[in-house]
């Protein structure tokens, strides 16, 4: 497969997203120059540079809240903007200015460059882009060890099969998600404007090998870790059960929906998705857990009843706009998705256990 790029730059390219992208499509596109920018800010991310380095990715260090970094780039073919603070939780009760500048600055400076050369944008947006109000307010009922959605309102977005493009985006929805909403409404702007291939996928939860978790960004490795390392965790929110759920997309499903996206960009410039791991390779976390005992030891495992302002006890994307657009859905299974964080925790613990250990 062949697609009509001479230089790739990923933004956040050292992070979990951007690294694993750009070294398949390294992979993919041989003689391709592949560039990943970043500016290393998360712990865990300098791991990234020998992986890079060894499958022929140019890494540069540089921030894209500095126009100058990108710059510095000169002209290339296709931006995959990966990069982001992540966290829902960044700014409650702290300083937001490195979210702000990150998420939505860095957008502007990414969109001036990709202006000026002409280049093709793929921008990884977020489901948490919707109102945590609306999403909070769904009919939730607990089946085992989970909540499920009862009922459908196609007017509104919802149904069995999850969330759609056509959910709520009224009312407010976490700086982090504000920022990405913002960066939205730019893209399609400069697109309108400038006539540029600018293509938008709002992501769910992206999971696999080379993922450093925290509590509040990454929560599947930080599940599988803390109990393959050993450690303790809680069941936050709701009520402390561990019942909230989401899904959960493969980072190499991900990748398989950019080729077909970029083949044929054109047709789809201009366009949103929801794109994820929808019911079938969804999970609550007391179900997680079950997973994670079953292929190591139980860890203490607490509870808070107090659920935090920016939590939503329930999301599973609807991927049937993707799927519809072009035939996609994903082909890794949550079971293959957790098995493969697992085996590479085994073979790489002595690196990542410096970062993932608690």
């Amino acid at each position: 497969m062949t697609l009509p790029y001479r230089k790739i730059v990923l933004t956040g390219g050292a992070g979990f997203v951007g690294s694993n992208l750009a070294i398949l499509f390294k992979h993919l596109l041989p003689a391709a120059k592949v560039i990943a920018l970043d500016n290393l800010y998360r712990r865990g991310s300098e791991l990234a540079l020998s992986r890079l380095k060894e499958a022929g990715v140019e890494f540069v260090h540089g921030d894209i809240r500095c126009k100058e970094d990108i710059e510095a780039l000169g002209s290339f073919d296709l931006m995959l903007e990966c990069s982001a603070e992540p966290s829902v939780r960044a700014g409650y009760g702290q300083d937001p200015s490195y979210l702000i500048h990150t998420n939505l600055l860095g957008t502007i400076h990414c969109l001036e460059a990709v202006r000026k050369v002409k280049a093709d944008l793929v921008f990884l947006s977020t489901s948490r882009v919707y109102s945590i109000h609306k999403l909070q307010e769904l009919p939730l009922q607990i089946d085992g060890k989970r909540l499920m959605l009862k009922g459908t309102s196609a007017q509104e977005g919802w149904s069995e099969h999850g969330i759609s493009t056509s959910f709520s985006l009224a009312g407010s929805r976490s700086l982090y998600g504000t920022t990405k909403l913002a960066s939205e409404l730019l893209l399609e702007e400069y697109g309108a404007m400038y006539g540029l291939n600018i293509l938008i996928n709002r992501c769910g939860v992206i999971a696999g090998p080379w993922q450093m978790g925290k509590v509040d960004q990454g929560f599947v490795t930080l599940w599988v870790a803390r109990h393959f390392f050993g450690g303790t965790l809680k069941y936050t929110g709701f009520g402390g059960h561990g019942h909230q759920v989401r899904d959960v997309l493969h980072i190499e499903d991900l990748y398989d929906l950019l080729v077909l996206q970029l083949e044929q960009l054109s047709k789809h410039r201009g366009k949103i998705y929801n794109v994820g791991g929808g019911l079938k390779n969804s999970t609550s976390l007391a179900e997680l857990t079950d997973w994670c005992t079953r292929e190591n030891k139980p860890i203490e495992i607490g509870s808070d009843p107090q659920s935090h302002p920016a939590d939503i006890p329930y999301y599973v994307t609807d991927n049937r706009e993707v799927t519809a657009a072009m035939g996609w859905l994903p082909r890794r299974t949550l079971e293959n998705t957790l098995g493969d964080v697992q085996r590479w925790l085994s073979a790489h613990q002595q690196t990542v256990k410096t970062v993932l250990q608690q």
